[in-house]
């Protein structure tokens, strides 16, 4: 397997790519090798968690500044729950990347999600003590940003443009269109700003990481304002 590959989709450079590796060494391959590997990445699975757990909630608090204590809650323990570490690990095909005893390997393990989601906690954790903590933000939220608008738009969560769509429709308004109207930062780390309209009606603007995530933060600054005009 090329390591390189994997910095490449990691978006980092080791300094020292063997910390990397032993964030890659499952414990079945380290009892089956502890001269070649004397340590697995439990470890560092431990400090990945801790490390991502703080990037998530900062980013929420930073970036969704309308968001509740209760929502960003929520958002935080779907972001860093198991299925969506796997899934995000599968996204980077980190399961090829693992070193597996010879069990664990042919009973299917670089596709178990607890081993993926492990693996790459892992990953963060070295990540954080080969580069530091800005670094290892700017990977999480690369490798995240996907998954943060899954999220964001999942039923009953914090959709707020299907919920404003449903309080325009309920008072027979035109319907919110979107529009960007500010790009900025470098191409790895873009920031759009957009407003939603109702006809010539400006009714709230939103900022975010991507257009999806910009729009639903206007879509919440919109609600916020329309239910107190309707409540007055």
């Amino acid at each position: 397997m090329d390591i390189d590959i994997l910095q490449q989709k990691l978006g980092v450079s080791f300094h020292d790519t063997a910390l990397l590796k032993r964030a890659l060494a499952h414990s079945s391959f380290t009892n089956e090798n502890p001269e070649i590997a004397p340590l697995s990445n439990e470890r560092l699975e431990f400090l990945g968690d801790a490390v991502l757990g703080q990037a998530v909630a900062t980013k929420l608090y930073r970036d969704f500044p309308h968001l509740s204590e209760g929502e960003m809650t929520k958002l935080r323990a779907m972001l860093v729950r198991r299925d969506a570490l796997a899934r995000i690990a599968r996204s980077i095909e980190l399961g090829k990347y693992l070193y597996l005893g010879k069990g664990e390997e042919a009973s299917g393990g670089r596709k178990k999600p607890a081993n993926l989601a492990c693996a790459l906690e892992a990953v963060i954790g070295a990540v954080f003590l080969n580069q530091g903590l800005n670094t290892t933000e700017l990977c999480i939220e690369r490798l995240f940003n996907s998954e943060l608008e899954r999220a964001l738009s999942q039923p009953g969560g914090t959709d707020y443009k299907s919920e404003l769509q449903e309080f325009i429709q309920a008072k027979r308004q035109q319907l919110p269109s979107y529009h960007v109207i500010e790009t900025s930062g470098p191409d790895h780390n873009k920031r759009f700003t957009v407003e939603v309209k109702s006809g010539d009606t400006i009714l709230g603007k939103g900022s975010g990481r991507s257009k999806k995530v910009a729009e639903n933060e206007a879509a919440h600054a919109s609600l916020k304002k329309l239910h107190h005009n309707f409540t007055r």
